[in-house]
């Protein structure tokens, strides 16, 4: 286990890339961070920082470290000063800006919104539909605290949080076709078929890859239909026999409608579901919402 100056040192040089600014915010000597960066690097076995007279960097096992630490020490923090406030009978009071999407995160977030509201009448949700076309614009633009979104994200600038809930994953295809009738189909059934995807210019390459592959499992590749925008105008082309696409199955609860059929996609991993929030950490008010979040959702078994 890492004692509490350990981590702290770790994450605030991490974050500060300079050994006298991480001292002044620990309020310690720099020679002591040295030491404790040194001592942890032997624990670890191997180098967290580069460091020359000009700079630090992080090396590439001090950013996976960092990346694995960051989540949970932000909501340690955000709990315990909940808990501060709570037994001084602080109220939390402030604005939290959450966006999802899909209708079952959406969900989700209202239901915590409702009861975050009563238990806190002070403070304000806002709450907004995030488009998959520009999953991370919203954030990036500060213009949202919380988004409950499809993972993996992977980016320097956003917390990937813990997994919220998992839903199998499906094929969405007109009623008509080949694929409509059957119990299943397999990622290599994807080869016979044309893929309706989304506009990829905002979209991370490693997530585009996850959800709309280019070649199934053995090679084959995969026909590229139509990039769409919005989410309806996936319905309207598969409705229309252009082709199929990736769903969560639990879309069939939300978007049946005539000309579509939802077939299960047997070999392929579920789709997970989490919260992003900014590097830079979360709010008191952000991090009282996610507490009730995690009190509403279903455990993931």
């Amino acid at each position: 286990m890492l004692e509490k100056l350990e981590l702290e040192a770790f994450l605030t040089l991490a974050e500060e890339l300079h050994f006298g600014r991480t001292a002044k915010r620990l309020h310690v000597t720099t020679g002591r961070i040295s030491q404790i960066i040194r001592r942890l690097e032997r624990r670890v076995g191997g180098p967290l920082f580069e460091r020359n007279s000009r700079k630090v960097t992080l090396t590439a096992l001090g950013k996976q470290l960092r990346d694995d630490l960051r989540p949970a020490y932000d909501q340690i923090a955000a709990g315990l000063a909940q808990a501060i406030a709570t037994t001084r009978g602080v109220r939390i009071k402030g604005v939290v800006r959450v966006g999802f999407t899909a209708p079952w995160c959406g969900n989700l977030v209202v239901k915590a919104a409702d009861l975050f509201r009563a238990r806190h009448p002070d403070s304000v949700v806002e709450i907004e539909e995030i488009q998959l076309v520009d999953p991370l614009g919203r954030m990036r633009a500060n213009e949202v605290d919380l988004q409950l979104t499809e993972f993996p994200i992977d980016e320097p600038d956003i917390v990937q949080g813990p997994l919220m809930f998992a839903e199998p994953r499906g094929l969405l295809v007109p009623v008509d076709h080949p694929f409509a009738g059957m119990e299943a189909v397999s990622l290599e059934d994807l080869g016979d078929a044309t893929l309706v995807t989304i506009a990829s210019e905002h979209v991370p390459e490693y997530w585009m890859d996850h959800y709309f592959p280019r070649r199934t499992p053995s090679g084959r590749p995969i026909t590229q239909g139509p990039a769409t925008q919005f989410w309806p105008e996936v319905l309207v082309h598969v409705s229309m026999g252009v082709g199929v696409s990736t769903v969560a199955l639990r879309a069939k609860d939300f978007h049946s409608r005539p000309g579509l059929s939802f077939v299960p996609l047997r070999d392929a991993p579920p789709i997970d579901y989490g919260f992003l929030w900014p590097r830079t950490g979360l709010s008191p008010v952000a991090s009282a919402y996610l507490d009730i979040v995690h009190e509403l959702a279903t455990p993931v078994r």
